[in-house]
């Protein structure tokens, strides 16, 4: 091999690398990222020390949905936490059934035992500009109810779209 096939060789794989790292850069900052569930709040959707996937780009495109299961960036720690009411609803909790709007709401994703953990709560609206979330661990949650208030958009970097650590729990979140 030639000292200039070697040099060029050597070029290509350096373009390769560098073009590598700025993809995983573009992808890490603006498409996809991880996070580490802490805590029992999202239990049994998300269990404490599961890695999730999250999609950063989602709410550029759209807006955040009743159900989704969004990162929510605060100065101290992120939190995850499950979108409940959307802007310019009424949210109420009594004899631990949600309505939304005056209408009963049926929270399929979360077991019998956190419905019936779940506090008398409101009426509240919420503010144009703001989401309100809970945990699916109602009885331990810090939520809209006690301690995050509401959530606005700014606030949201991404949904949660899949767990991939452990393996054993892969799967989507939504």
């Amino acid at each position: 091999m030639t000292k200039v096939k070697k040099k060029n060789e050597w070029i290509e794989w350096i373009k390769a690398i560098i073009i590598a790292i700025i993809l995983a850069f573009i992808i890490r900052n603006f498409l996809f990222a991880t996070s580490i569930v802490e805590g029992d709040s999202m239990d049994p959707t998300l269990e404490n020390g599961e890695r999730v996937i999250f999609n950063k780009i989602v709410y550029f495109i759209g807006e955040p949905a009743r159900g989704d299961i969004i990162i929510i960036q605060r100065p101290q720690k992120n939190y995850v936490k499950r979108v409940i009411g959307l802007p310019g609803e009424t949210i109420e909790i009594k004899d631990h059934k949600l309505f939304i709007n005056d209408e009963q709401y049926e929270q399929t994703f979360i077991t019998e035992e956190a419905i019936n953990h779940t506090g008398n709560f409101g009426p509240i609206e919420i503010p144009e500009d703001s989401y309100f979330v809970m945990g699916d661990h109602r009885a331990i949650s810090k939520d809209s109810r006690n301690g995050l208030g509401f959530i606005t958009e700014d606030e949201i970097i991404g949904r949660s779209e899949l767990v991939i650590f452990p393996f054993s729990e892969m799967e989507r979140t939504r």
